[in-house]
């Protein structure tokens, strides 16, 4: 099952004769590991002469005697085409939850534009030349908070039975936690789950992008295609996926979105989620919807917005088109005035969470609705 598994979008840097070593936070314990590196939205194929996996000691450091060679179809140089994906042979390594891995790749000609997941809130770690199995991290003298080309952990699961993926925007993504301490509402939930009985383990995936929109692409390559375009690969594409957390909707409402170009309405979002809803039922996968947030005091807040934005929720709360709805309006709005973020919880720009935000939001979801069943309005 997935692991870890970032979105990935168009528009990262150039590398040439570089080691790419990047953290990855897994969610949930298990062995026989696998990766995925992603070209997809890069135009020259990529050559990968060297990849490693390896647990991490601290920072770039990996634990001696844990670097794993990785191969692809048996061989350890592997092409991938522009617009592919490639994934792994096997690694026989084992982790558990919450445990980081280091994965190295080491890329000897120019790529071009990557695929990369820009705002990964941790650490990556580059050094000129082929060092995919130093335990060491004293050529790596260049550090980024990016991912590159690195799409997916694998591991076949000792317990758990599932993966949820969080699918969503910056809020999803993490936008003001705190880099390198995994404090991403979806961390705050895979924790969760990963302490609960065997019957309630899953996985957590997190499937969000800075800036991501429902209905449309956002100019801002990096930011993405539209979930509409991306749903079936980043969230119903998972290995073992059996449910997605949508969460997602700000941006579109924001920037008066709508579709070709025109003005958002509130019922055309609303058929976004209904398209999105289809496309995971069709392969019994279940949605469980998560209203939207406060924003006055943030440049998207205006009277039409909010209007928007409160007609969606009720949507979202009582249509029944959900399998289940997590309340995170209800649990993140200040008391004093509900079209506004809780103040103890606000990263001051009013629309993202800070780190105690991020464990309400977590904290808001019920874990009864990863239990199986239909649950519609259990949070309400």
């Amino acid at each position: 099952m997935s692991a870890w598994s970032p979105s990935m979008t168009t528009g990262g840097p150039s590398f040439e004769n570089q080691t790419i070593r990047m953290v990855v936070h897994s969610s949930v314990a298990g062995s026989r590991a696998r990766i995925t590196l992603s070209n997809r939205y890069s135009p020259l194929p990529l050559q990968v002469a060297s990849a490693t996996v390896a647990m991490q000691s601290n920072g770039g450091e990996a634990e001696p005697g844990t670097t794993r060679r990785v191969s692809f179809g048996g061989s350890q140089r592997e092409t991938i085409p522009g617009g592919e994906e490639a994934i792994s042979d096997i690694v026989p390594i084992a982790v558990r939850a919450g445990q980081n891995l280091l994965v190295s790749l080491y890329v000897p000609d120019r790529t071009g534009t990557s695929t990369w997941h820009s705002d990964a809130f941790d650490t990556t770690y580059i050094a000129a030349g082929d060092h995919t199995d130093d335990d060491g991290s004293a050529a790596f003298t260049t550090t980024t908070t990016s991912w590159y080309y690195l799409a997916g952990l694998d591991v076949e699961a000792t317990t758990a039975h599932g993966t949820v993926v969080a699918f969503g925007d910056s809020i999803t993504d993490g936008y003001h936690s705190t880099t390198g301490t995994y404090s991403r509402w979806p961390d705050f939930l895979a924790r969760r789950l990963a302490d609960k009985p065997v019957r309630h383990k899953r996985s957590v995936v997190n499937a969000g992008i800075g800036g991501n929109r429902v209905l449309t692409d956002v100019p801002n390559l990096w930011q993405g295609v539209s979930a509409l375009k991306r749903f079936e690969h980043d969230a119903l594409g998972q290995p073992a996926v059996t449910d997605v957390i949508l969460f997602e909707g700000i941006n579109d409402i924001g920037n008066n979105a709508g579709p070709d170009g025109g003005p958002l309405t509130a019922n055309a979002l609303i058929n976004g989620y209904r398209t999105l809803i289809d496309k995971a039922h069709a392969i019994r996968v279940r949605v469980v919807g998560a209203t939207l947030m406060p924003i006055k005091g943030n440049g998207y807040y205006s009277p039409a917005a909010e209007a928007i934005r409160q007609t969606v929720n009720h949507w979202i709360r009582t249509s029944g088109a959900f399998d289940g709805v997590i309340d995170f309006d209800r649990a993140m709005r200040d008391p004093a005035d509900p079209a506004a973020l809780n103040p103890d919880y606000d990263s001051g720009d009013h629309i993202h969470p800070d780190d105690a935000g991020m464990r309400a939001m977590a904290d808001a979801i019920d874990l009864r609705l990863f239990a199986g069943g239909h649950l519609n309005n259990l949070n309400v």
